[in-house]
């Protein structure tokens, strides 16, 4: 079984270095880390699922930005151990991830990535919403998390304005779950 859990301060370092080793260097250069700079991520959202013996196998972000003044969650990075791509793990946490900004009221969220490969959750390109320059257009992509959420949302895609800092607290350890290799069948 794997474990999907919310991302701890103790992680970090790990899920940087999972970040570093599926990415191209600079990768903090990309449009979308200039919304992100400074600004905190969406902690219950942001997840890492370990293997059985605890590696780190994959992670997932998310983080508060706003679109013509709505809010809206920006997806990313995710990535999966180069071990273990193309078995499904990105998916699980694709979708326990999603499920969890839907439990938590967010209504849509956006990212920068491959329609083919996103379109599987329900991404679809979004015209008139505009990310920052170099993003090409044909790679943004959002879902809706209810009916109609991205109707008439259009414009540049902005930083979230900086909350005042509240004492940070840790994930709750409770919102693990455990979950079957998506290869593997179901008991």
């Amino acid at each position: 079984m794997y474990e999907i859990c919310p991302e701890l301060p103790q992680d970090t370092p790990e899920v940087e270095a999972l970040y570093d080793l599926c990415f191209a260097p600079g990768r903090t250069a990309l449009s979308s880390y200039r919304l992100r700079d400074g600004v905190p991520r969406v902690a219950e959202l942001c997840l890492v699922l370990r293997d059985p013996s605890g590696v780190l196998m994959a992670a997932i972000r998310f983080w508060p930005a706003r679109v013509a003044g709505r809010r809206i969650l920006l997806l990313g990075p995710v990535a999966v151990h180069p071990t273990a791509q193309g078995e499904g793990l990105g998916g699980l946490l694709m979708r326990d991830s999603l499920n969890r900004a839907r439990s938590m009221g967010f209504a849509r969220v956006l990212l920068v990535g491959d329609a083919p490969y996103y379109s599987r959750f329900g991404f679809q390109r979004l015209d008139g919403v505009e990310m920052p320059p170099p993003t090409n257009p044909d790679r943004v992509l959002g879902l809706e998390l209810r009916p109609g959420a991205w109707v008439d949302v259009t414009g540049p895609v902005q930083r979230e304005p900086e909350p005042p800092r509240p004492v940070p607290t840790a994930p709750d350890r409770t919102a693990c779950i455990q979950v079957a290799h998506p290869k593997e069948p179901s008991p």
